[in-house]
């Protein structure tokens, strides 16, 4: 049985269809097939993310509206065998998505793959109450800030109370906290919440601490996960964090700043 993950926040910018786009390859570099649907209607940006956007024919609403097949939506990445992507309309409304549309179509998807990743967009609006919904696990994404830990306070109450697990009475929907754009200098000098003061405000588990890193930028402009840039920190990262919702063990790495060499010290830089 398919499990429907959401990566959500409450906070628009946070990292999510960054995220989203390294768990669903790092899912499926593990050998899972694995699917990440863009929740965003009207903006889309996974395609760009996964470097499909040239590719997308049919979108997640033709699919919704029966005016196309999930077959002829999915887009196949081009890296990694067993990934796959359904892209948001850029040209329809958010109120396109009904439960019930969404619903069809995840039941589809589960009879063919074994994770299904959620894209949501930023806030509470339709878009991201529909992502949370049908949700098993939910991936909250903030950063050490506290206008984006509050808002993602918010959506915890939301995971609590609106999705269809609330509402039925079932075993609640397992939360994740991955932490992006870390920087331990900042938060040695007070500039930016730790982990631990974001971990008490939130008290959900922590998935993963993801480092304030060059290599998101580059990786986002030229359409490439940063999970697959291996050699980089916060690929690493995203990596850890990929292992840990498998249920793997992984030390927290990254939390702290490098110790600065003699001439560092002595000259700056």
């Amino acid at each position: 049985m398919a499990k429907i993950i959401v990566v959500t926040s409450g906070k628009g910018g946070v990292g999510k269809t960054t995220s989203s786009a390294a768990i669903g390859t790092g899912l499926a570099l593990r050998g899972h097939k694995t699917v990440v649907i863009d929740f965003d209607v009207g903006l889309r940006n996974l395609d760009l993310i996964m470097n499909c956007e040239r590719r997308v024919v049919y979108d997640f609403i033709n699919v919704v509206n029966n005016e196309a097949t999930l077959n002829q939506a999915l887009i196949k990445d081009k890296r990694v065998e067993t990934l796959y992507i359904l892209p948001a309309s850029q040209t329809r409304d958010k109120d396109a998505l009904t439960r019930e549309g969404v619903e069809k179509v995840l039941i589809e998807l589960a009879e063919t793959f074994e994770y299904i990743v959620c894209d949501s967009p930023a806030g509470i609006e339709k878009g991201a109450l529909m992502a949370l919904y049908f949700a098993d696990e939910a991936v909250v994404v903030t950063n050490p800030e506290v206008s984006s830990v509050r808002d993602s306070d918010r959506i915890i109450g939301i995971l609590h109370s609106k999705s269809r697990r609330a509402e039925t009475g079932q075993e609640p929907i397992k939360e994740h906290l991955l932490l992006t754009r870390y920087d331990p200098e900042r938060v040695e000098l007070g500039e930016m919440l730790g982990v631990k003061d974001v971990q008490d405000i939130l008290a959900i588990p922590l998935l993963g601490v993801i480092p304030e890193s060059e290599a998101v930028l580059k990786c986002s402009n030229q359409g490439i996960p940063v999970i697959l840039e291996s050699q980089s920190d916060a690929g690493q990262a995203y990596e850890d964090a990929v292992s840990r919702l498998l249920g793997d063990e992984r030390p927290m790495r990254f939390l702290t700043a490098p110790k600065k060499g003699f001439f560092k010290r002595m000259f700056g830089g």
